[in-house]
């Protein structure tokens, strides 16, 4: 189901004064019986974006976010890599794998990092947490960036516009959180869905004409929500990021948040919140220049590893 990843993306400076995540990572095929840590896995899977109408290329993001995230300064935390999800089955079944996956791991005391592929990974990395959240005394939150509200009702074919929708049809309590949406990208009738469903949903416009810093409008709209630490998955779709930053983004456009201004917010967010899961998606090597879209990727990853103890 899972491929392990290639020995040569498992970089080392050979230099025991300067450690780096290649050193670090443990390649492995079953996730019982470690110590707790981070899994990471990777979906080397643009299906769903082709299903969609979108730019493919996110197939080829998993390993070259690897590439410049195990090149990093190693930090203390046990670091696990399960590899690529193998695209051999139908996308709803290749779905349901990661899903059981991430909820393993979930259970089993490690924090998980999902690395797409599209964002219909979106579902199945937030239905393993929510799969996991089911057995926490705590209302999960889900929190997303993206200029897309990704609320599509799936139609003969599941693509990367729909996982919201899928996973507030599970059934599962949650609140949800989009941040940074763009009005030109969302249409009134997906708008009014989420609000009927109490989604919080942080306009890109909205923010801006605060004339008050991300974490600063975040906190206003979020209230208390971040007062206790629940548990939450942060998905981040790699087009929540203008043009100048992610060139290299399945879809793309000038406007969009800036690293920044999104660095301080997803640090408040891990800071305020119990963060167990961590997807980034849509991001496509091929569309890219000098791999910046990839490295402001693997920057993401990086921070979760830094900043939460698993």
């Amino acid at each position: 189901m899972f491929q392990p990843i290639a020995q040569e993306l498992l970089f080392s400076r050979n230099d025991s004064a300067d450690p780096r995540r290649g050193e670090q990572v443990k390649v492995i095929d079953s996730i019982e019986s470690l110590s707790p840590g981070f899994v990471v896995a990777g979906y080397p899977d643009d299906e769903g974006i082709k299903n969609n109408g979108g730019r493919v290329g996110a197939a080829n993001a998993p390993d070259l976010i690897r590439k410049f995230l195990y090149k990093m300064v190693a930090s203390p935390s046990s670091l696990y890599d399960i590899g690529n999800l193998l695209p051999k089955s139908p996308l709803p079944d290749r779905h349901e794998i990661a899903r059981k996956t991430a909820a393993r791991a979930l259970t089993n005391h490690h924090r998980w990092i999902g690395l797409g592929g599209g964002h219909d990974y979106g579902y199945a990395d937030g239905a393993g947490f929510l799969d996991w959240a089911k057995t926490q005394k705590k209302k999960p939150i889900l929190v997303n960036f993206d200029a897309h509200l990704d609320v599509r009702k799936p139609g003969p074919t599941l693509n990367s516009g729909t996982p919201f929708y899928r996973l507030s049809e599970m059934g599962v309590e949650f609140d949800f959180i989009q941040i940074g949406i763009q009005r030109q990208c969302n249409s009134e009738a997906h708008l009014k869905w989420s609000r009927d469903r109490n989604h919080l949903i942080i306009t890109l416009e909205d923010y801006w004409t605060s004339h008050l810093s991300l974490s600063e409008y975040v906190i206003q709209q979020m209230g208390d929500l971040l007062v206790q630490s629940r548990p939450c998955f942060v998905s981040v779709d790699i087009d929540a990021f203008a043009w100048p930053y992610a060139i290299g983004a399945s879809q793309s456009w000038p406007t969009g948040l800036e690293p920044k201004e999104f660095w301080p917010c997803y640090l408040l967010l891990l800071k305020r919140l119990d963060v167990r899961a961590l997807g980034i998606y849509e991001t496509s090597p091929p569309l890219d220049f000098d791999s910046g879209t990839s490295k402001l990727a693997s920057l993401i990853a990086d921070t979760f590893l830094r900043e939460v103890n698993p």
